[in-house]
């Protein structure tokens, strides 16, 4: 008989496609992985996964399977949120994903607000991109993701609005949009700009920030986080665009740097997003409600507010 475990196992197994990696997300030995891939296989007669020394691919049935595993586990794990909410408790614990071009910035001050209005609720959190995230989500291993829009959300996910996030340009002291005031798209025509890895959603927000300007990105270099973007802008090496959220809440502070707002550049959009089968829609729209003015808060308090 196929156990839950198993369909654990297999779900991880085609999300990261590494038995290592995959044993990881299950918390479980790399030999326990194993085994219990090979006894599904053995139970449902048919091989899911292709491993070789070099890689791991699923077979065209095996990510079929996957796919239905992860609609199993999600409504697994949304009866029992029904079922904790039904008794009253709502569930004491929420596994929360963010994303690391927001969470950092919002969260310290967002979950004194949470401790505060939903006591005896604990989160956990994982920072992580926004593609993963998302699968976790599906597969009922997170109960709510932190992230930005645009970005293509399946159709079982929900999704709550929080609040806009615009940009700054960043460049050096003494480049020539440097101390210029406002910048504008026709500011930026040719002229390539420093940005994050390409996995980071960030990345694409800044480059469709001027649809019109037609942004490019200078491939010769990508950053993994906005502090190192901001240290290769202060060494003079190109320019970026920094979100207003990270500005506020002190990603760039100890670098000397030229930040100008930019006129008529299109925000990207911080929202919540859950299982549309969730039974705790209640508990994340307080959550996200915090996470709003925590945000009120620290623009309040910041110069980008001045």
């Amino acid at each position: 008989m196929t156990t839950f475990r198993q369909l654990r196992f297999l779900a991880a197994l085609d999300e990261v496609l590494n038995f290592s990696q995959a044993a990881g997300l299950c918390n479980v030995t790399q030999s326990t992985f194993s085994t219990g891939i090979k006894e599904l296989e053995d139970g449902l007669g048919v091989q899911v996964a292709e491993r070789t020394r070099q890689s791991v691919s699923m077979t065209p049935v095996g990510a079929d399977l996957a796919a239905r595993a992860r609609e199993i586990l999600a409504s697994v794990a949304d009866l029992e949120d029904h079922a904790a909410c039904e008794a009253g408790t709502g569930g004491s614990l929420l596994r929360m994903g963010v994303i690391p071009t927001v969470g950092p910035f919002v969260l310290p001050r967002a979950l004194p607000l949470v401790r505060e209005r939903l006591p005896g609720l604990q989160i956990s959190l994982r920072e992580e991109l926004t593609d993963p995230l998302l699968d976790a989500l599906i597969a009922g291993r997170l109960d709510m993701v932190l992230m930005a829009l645009p970005h293509a959300i399946p159709a079982q996910i929900e999704t709550m609005f929080l609040f806009e996030d615009n940009y700054h340009l960043a460049t050096h002291l003494d480049h020539p949009l440097a101390n210029s005031g406002v910048v504008e798209g026709e500011d930026l025509k040719d002229r390539r700009l420093l940005l994050l890895d390409r996995g980071h959603c960030l990345q694409r927000h800044a480059l469709s920030a001027f649809p019109e300007a037609l942004l490019s990105e200078d491939q010769s270099f990508a950053a993994t986080s906005l502090p190192t973007l901001a240290a290769m802008v202060e060494e003079d090496l190109g320019i970026t665009l920094l979100p207003d959220l990270a500005i506020a809440a002190g990603a760039v502070n100890g670098h000397r740097l030229s930040l100008a707002p930019l006129r008529g550049a299109r925000p990207r959009d911080v929202v919540i997003a859950w299982r549309k089968s969730s039974a705790r829609s209640e508990i994340f729209a307080r959550i996200g409600a915090c996470l709003t003015e925590a945000r009120d808060r620290l623009f309040a308090e910041s110069a980008l507010d001045s």
